[in-house]
């Protein structure tokens, strides 16, 4: 429940630089009387201005300033909700908006169109349509209920029933539906594009691919020849080993024979020196008839026998070496056979270690081409770039995918929560549950007008109007008194259905002026008791001219005045 307890102004209209105060809560009913123009409904501005900035009256917001001031203007409201004492500051030249709870400003946000909504929507939770509808009934610039087109009955009933937040929500929710059709859009496009690129992407590593399968088959057809090459090599090797192993056994006789024509020429040698040392024998004996050495003459018959015995010798040694040379030229030959065998193994050996040279040279060409297939086959820098690449649009067309069966989903989920919130739904179901409650309390309170007549709305809040005899009536037939009675029953009845849902429950009730042109004598009469019998919790406050004649039917009363050119409350 709102509890209104204080509102004042100042520079507000025609009130001065002086603040002009009003209690709210403090008397159960007052009646507010003065003269035309010395400001009585100036309440009704002032708290419809701090409320909601704009007045009750339709008067342009420069012409609330005070035209002799013209400036500081201010009005300020003080209010209770449960625990929370609330302060409504706002006035202009300059402007001011402030929002106390607690004695504590509240932050402003960016625009005061967000914080008017604060102010409305968290706080009151009531608009000015439904302030007016359920606080206030006027005379002049009033709208009855029954004025109202059907679509504006039906949102005022929606603010009484604290339904609207069902329609808020639809357009909140026709909002979502806009962007989460343009995102689903933009989903699906985001989907369509990346399956085109996987789609580039996976032609170009099939290119990619085929280019490396031929790369790689003529690197194998490389290696098969290598290897061909290889093993004809190999071939030709262990024929060159057999080989040499038939010549090596060739060459046992080698060494023996090496071994026995050195000791033949070293025997030619000694030979040659013995017959080198036998012809100096001879010439000895020849040349010499005594011994050199003792001086002795030699004896010719043994000097002819030594002669001889060394001829002989001579002889024997020639025939031996004769015999020893052509064994030692039987022997060359031999050798130089086995200098041919060698020389053949050496020139197989050499031929070998170019064989092997060309088979490791081979093997090193075909490890080296080994290295380059498995490099292919392991993908180059390229590969691994484009398959990482192919990689990143699938994960994010998996996620785009995702996104958009969310999206897909939310959809759903908004076409059924539209068809929850749209008129025809959940409002709908909840206004049908209160049509009858509120129509029983309508003739209630018809009735303790002595206005009797069976008045019913229906789901779209047309009237349905007949008499006891069952005559039927609208509302535009019947006179200003008795719309003023139907007016009254609807304002008490939105204020019992507002209390029942305890939507925008509140304390104060202004009436302007009902007293004063549309009720006859008994009219105020009943309409006096029906006052006293719902003002129990409420603070009722009643502006008119006919001051004289109520006021002893009121518990409090505040006169205005105007005194040099300003509006005042008279002391």
């Amino acid at each position: 429940m709102i509890l209104f307890k204080t509102v004042r102004w100042k520079n507000f209209l025609s009130t001065g630089n002086a603040w002009t105060e009003v209690l709210l809560d403090k008397s159960p009913n007052t009646l507010i009387v003065g003269e035309n123009g010395s400001g009585k409904s100036t309440v009704l501005d002032a708290l419809c201005f701090v409320l909601f900035n704009r007045p009750f009256r339709k008067i342009n917001r420069p012409q609330l300033v005070n035209t002799i001031n013209e400036k500081d203007l201010l009005v300020e409201i003080e209010f209770k909700i449960g625990s929370r004492d609330y302060l409504i500051r706002r006035g202009a030249k300059p402007n001011v908006f402030e929002i106390y709870v607690n004695d504590v400003l509240q932050n402003q946000p960016g625009s005061t169109r967000d914080y008017q909504d604060l102010l409305e929507r968290t706080i009151l939770k009531l608009n000015f349509r439904s302030f007016t509808q359920i606080v206030i009934l006027g005379s002049t610039s009033f709208v009855p209920f029954m004025q109202l087109t059907a679509a504006t009955r039906r949102e005022v009933i929606e603010d009484l029933l604290d339904i609207q937040i069902f329609s808020n929500m639809n357009l909140l929710l026709k909002d979502r539906v806009s962007v989460n059709k343009s995102e689903i859009g933009d989903s699906e496009y985001g989907v369509k594009l990346l399956n085109e690129k996987i789609s580039i992407q996976k032609e170009y590593l099939g290119k990619m691919k085929a280019k490396n399968d031929n790369y790689v088959a003529e690197f194998q057809k490389d290696i098969s020849d290598l290897k061909n090459d290889i093993s004809v090599q190999l071939e030709n090797k262990q024929a060159q080993v057999t080989l040499i192993d038939a010549l090596k056994s060739d060459l046992k006789g080698e060494s023996s024979t090496l071994a026995k024509t050195s000791k033949v020429v070293i025997l030619i040698d000694k030979l040659k020196i013995k017959h080198k040392k036998a012809h100096k024998r001879i010439k000895f004996y020849e040349d010499n008839d005594n011994c050199p050495t003792c001086e002795q003459i030699i004896d010719v018959e043994i000097k002819t026998n030594k002669i001889l015995k060394t001829h002989k010798i001579i002889e024997d040694t020639e025939h031996a070496v004769d015999t020893l040379k052509k064994e030692r030229d039987d022997l060359t030959i031999r050798i130089n056979k086995f200098d041919e065998m060698n020389s053949k193994i050496t020139a197989i050996q050499k031929s070998m270690m170019t064989m092997d040279a060309s088979i490791d040279s081979n093997q090193h060409s075909i490890t080296k081409i080994q290295n380059n297939i498995t490099k292919i086959l392991e993908t180059s820098d390229d590969d691994i770039e484009a398959k990482a690449k192919l990689k990143e649009l699938k994960n994010s067309l998996s996620e785009q995918e995702e996104e958009l069966e969310s999206l897909v989903f939310d959809k759903e989920l908004f076409n059924t929560a539209g068809s929850m919130l749209k008129d025809g739904g959940i409002k709908t179901k909840i206004i049908r549950q209160y049509i009858p409650i509120m129509n029983k309390l309508i003739n209630k309170y018809l009735a303790a007008l002595d206005f009797f007549i069976n008045f019913e709305l229906d789901e779209e809040f047309k009237e349905v109007i007949k008499s006891r005899y069952r005559d039927v009536f609208s509302y535009a037939s019947f006179s200003e008194g008795e719309k003023m009675r139907i007016d009254l029953a609807l304002l008490f009845t939105w204020r019992a259905v507002a209390k029942l849902r305890n939507s925008t429950n509140t304390n104060l009730l202004i009436l302007d002026e009902v007293f004063d042109a549309s009720l006859d004598t008994n009219g105020c009469d009943e309409f006096l008791k029906l006052l006293q019998q719902t003002a129990t919790d409420t603070n009722i406050f009643v502006i008119s001219h006919k001051g004289d004649i109520l006021y002893d039917k009121f518990h409090s009363q505040i006169r205005f005045e105007k005194t040099k050119n300003f509006s005042r409350i008279a002391k």
